[in-house]
């Protein structure tokens, strides 16, 4: 992936996924890398997504809720 070399931003979305934009890498929980085929990638905070750690909109029908 080509980067653009921009700052990196997380956005916490209300009952939703964690929007990272911008020139980070990112790393499971073992420290391998997580390959990124986009600039913009939602993460999933409920759990349940099938393509951790991607969200995939499970969320949604579940009824995940966060605190505001």
């Amino acid at each position: 992936m080509t980067r653009r070399h921009e700052p990196a931003t997380i956005t916490a979305y209300p009952d939703g996924p964690l929007l990272v934009r911008g020139d980070i890498d990112l790393v499971d929980a073992d420290g391998k890398p997580v390959e990124r085929h986009r600039r913009t990638v939602a993460l999933c905070r409920c759990g349940l997504s099938a393509i951790k750690p991607f969200c995939d909109g499970t969320h949604k029908p579940a009824g995940f809720r966060t605190e505001e």
